[in-house]
């Protein structure tokens, strides 16, 4: 249930140039408790720019960012992290090497400030092991637990990203494509399992796949050469000529 009382995320007046490209041009949005927010545009618009300076990598020129009523300002990634921005990545960051259970219990372990385990074998703690072999469950890949991440097919890794977030108890979810790389089967499972997620904490998302998107998005922001050209519901950007042309018309 979206509650528009309650911004769990704004951002006012965003602006970042590169030079003389102005890859955010005054950019204000929100994000609702309970609610998907899908950010959508062709690329180059700007999204993952946006999505950098929302989760701490980049620093904003002007504007402001506020998380659960917090000015961003001045905070990094991690801190970021630490305070509930749960981000997913369009190009993997995982821990190639370690199984998928492992590659879990490193994010459960950071969660609870418990990094360095000196008199206990971390693969033996039940605590952390079932920590994050329920985030596996969640997401479908328990019967992988024990597999490296670099043997998990694409699809599978988005999963293993989202697990990831999931064990660090986020108030917010940052999803940049998640579908990406995946088939009809993956998107589909992976568009039901978000609908459920938002229950926990709402989720801005970056997605090129506008089946899902129209499946999904509670609200749709339009981004077009850095600026928000559009906001609405599902229907209203379906029948907005000026998205239909800006965007929407390239997938026809």
């Amino acid at each position: 249930m979206v509650d528009q009382n309650s911004v769990v995320l704004q951002i006012r007046n965003l602006n970042k140039s590169f030079g003389a490209l102005k890859a955010t041009d005054n950019v204000s949005l929100d994000l609702y408790s309970g609610e998907i927010h899908a950010l959508i545009g062709p690329n180059g618009a700007g999204k993952s720019t946006l999505i950098k300076q929302i989760c701490g990598e980049y620093e904003q020129d002007s504007g402001e960012i506020h998380f659960m009523g917090e000015n961003m300002k001045g905070l990094g990634v991690a801190d970021r992290a630490q305070k509930g921005l749960g981000r997913t990545f369009q190009i993997s960051s995982l821990a190639l090497e370690f199984s998928a259970l492992r590659n879990v219990m490193l994010a459960v372990q950071a969660k609870s400030g418990s990094s360095f385990r000196f008199f206990k074998p971390v693969m033996k703690d039940q605590e952390l092991l079932e920590g994050a072999r329920t985030m596996l469950d969640r997401v479908g890949l328990l019967d992988r637990q024990h597999v490296p991440a670099a043997e998990l097919s694409h699809g599978e890794r988005r999963q293993l990203e989202i697990a990831i977030a999931l064990a660090l108890k986020p108030k917010a979810f940052l999803l940049d494509e998640p579908m990406a790389g995946m088939g009809p089967e993956g998107s589909r499972n992976l568009t039901g399992f978000l609908n459920t997620l938002k229950v926990e904490a709402p989720i801005l998302l970056v997605e090129h796949d506008m089946d899902a998107v129209f499946a999904l998005a509670d609200r749709i922001s339009v981004l077009v050469y850095g600026q928000v050209v559009a906001t609405g519901t599902v229907e209203e950007i379906r029948n907005n000529p000026l998205v239909r042309e800006a965007y929407l018309g390239e997938e026809a």
